[in-house]
């Protein structure tokens, strides 16, 4: 679940191993890409922390950072 903490919207992922940790992360990369949007993120082997907020807008969260958070969770969903 998503929450909005310090005008970040953050998600904590866990993952069976770093390999699989990366390849999410890789996937949501070309997300990111297409979007025009890219998560601050921190991977420590198997864990994974999301956080989104646009930069544009002043370092605050809004609709692109939903939509964001939405295309990863069906991203997760699919994995």
């Amino acid at each position: 679940m998503w929450k909005e903490e310090n005008n970040k919207l953050c998600k904590k992922f866990k993952f069976r191993n770093f390999s699989e940790a990366f390849a999410f992360m890789t996937r949501v990369a070309f997300i990111a890409e297409k979007m025009d949007h890219h998560p601050e993120w921190i991977n420590t082997y198997s864990d994974l922390e999301i956080r989104l907020y646009t930069h544009d807008a002043g370092d605050i969260v809004t609709e692109k950072d939903h939509k964001m958070a939405k295309a990863i969770d069906e991203l997760e969903k699919k994995s």
